[in-house]
């Protein structure tokens, strides 16, 4: 079934659920939520809370949630800001708080923050104890519309983005669209980035309207905020519920990332944001289905212009030579029997994961790219 409309929600709030049964969770998206304790309550079925969060976001939303809070047992742990510090010794600062204050398994922790506070606190919740509750309260535009959904939680390793994590799903999401208000432009951008993927890989006619409606976005048009991100957690939630696990079609919403994982460790975690490597590898994704012919050259140039016109990056860094990004690149969730796999596009809104495609058209690419043609070997 997918995202099911539920029951009507006061005031602005837009309502969602990602449909897996007994784990179902709801998706709730709009204003002044993050501070209402109507949204918490129904979710934390012990009384111990932890929320995470981190040194940016903190100082702005921690006070409105543990007031929203009152009555729990309430503890905090603030992680540094950055991609950087998405590791394992920063992890263990989630799991010291915890044990300190000797939380039990009815512990809820609350992610407060983007994709790397939710990613870290889910993987938190996934080990703590063999596994406890957690709240997604996403502050970005690409958390909101993206990581927030679908369970996947983890932490970097230097050789690799995201190869060390946990699928944990939440009890909910809870996305205040007025946390956007405070978001910087380049983070506005990089989330804008994951909303455009949706487009591309199964919803031709959200892409049309993100062509039409792109001023109002970069305006932050809060009705077409909500529009867009409500459409993309939909979109998401569908996925999800078809295929929890990435057994098949969820590895679709990578379109892109392969690249961009490349990118971002690359040129070191946090010298790119998530959502920029995204957008030069869905562009570079666009460009290997035209070499394949897998895709008119017409919606190659549809994908740029709309991408480039939200401020994102087109074009991959050209310090990478061909045999770093294979290199780079073999190091992904989606390799299978030694077999690079990649989501590249018939059209927009129709793609497809697959290994069968032309090696050579793949080395072209990134010879290509890289600004110094490289000898395959």
């Amino acid at each position: 079934m997918g995202a099911k409309g539920l029951a009507a929600a006061p005031g602005d709030a837009r309502w969602l659920d990602v449909d897996l049964g007994a784990r179902s969770y709801p998706i709730v998206i709009g204003p002044r939520l993050i501070g209402d304790p109507a949204y918490y309550r129904p979710y934390i079925r012990g009384r111990q809370v932890l929320v995470v969060s981190n040194d940016t976001v903190a100082p702005l939303y921690l006070d409105a949630v543990e007031a929203a809070l009152a009555g729990f047992d309430c503890h905090r742990v603030i992680l540094p800001d950055g991609e950087q510090y998405k590791d394992l010794g920063t992890l263990n600062r989630i799991f010291d708080t915890l044990l300190t204050a000797r939380m039990g398994r009815d512990v809820t922790l609350l992610a407060l923050g983007g994709g790397v506070v939710g990613d870290m606190a889910g993987f938190a919740a996934a080990c703590y104890q063999r596994g406890v509750d957690f709240i997604q309260v996403p502050t970005t535009l690409l958390a909101q519309v993206d990581s927030s959904v679908g369970g996947k939680t983890g932490v970097n390793h230097p050789l690799g983005k995201n190869m060390i994590g946990a699928f944990h799903q939440p009890r909910a999401v809870i996305a205040d669209t007025d946390t956007l208000n405070t978001l910087p432009d380049r983070e506005l951008a990089a989330g804008l980035a994951e909303v455009v993927k949706y487009g591309l890989i199964r919803d031709a006619g959200f892409f049309d309207w993100l062509e039409v409606h792109r001023e109002r976005l970069l305006a932050r048009d809060a009705g077409a905020l909500a529009e867009a991100i409500e459409r993309s957690c939909r979109n998401k939630a569908e996925v999800v519920a078809a295929d929890e696990r990435e057994a098949g079609q969820r590895a679709l919403l990578n379109l892109g990332h392969t690249f961009g994982h490349a990118i971002e460790a690359g040129m070191g975690y946090g010298a790119w944001l998530h959502g920029e490597a995204v957008a030069a590898g869905m562009v570079m994704a666009a460009e290997l289905s035209a070499r394949l012919g897998w895709l008119d050259i017409a919606d190659v140039a549809r994908t740029r212009r709309l991408l480039a016109g939200f401020g994102l990056p087109v074009d991959p860094p050209t310090d990478l030579s061909e045999a770093r990004w294979l290199e780079l690149m073999a190091v992904d969730k989606k390799v299978q029997a030694g077999r690079l796999r990649l989501v590249l596009l018939r059209g927009i809104g129709a793609a497809e994961v697959t290994a069968d495609f032309d090696p050579a058209a793949l080395r072209g690419l990134l010879e290509a790219v890289s600004g110094a043609a490289v000898t395959a070997g």
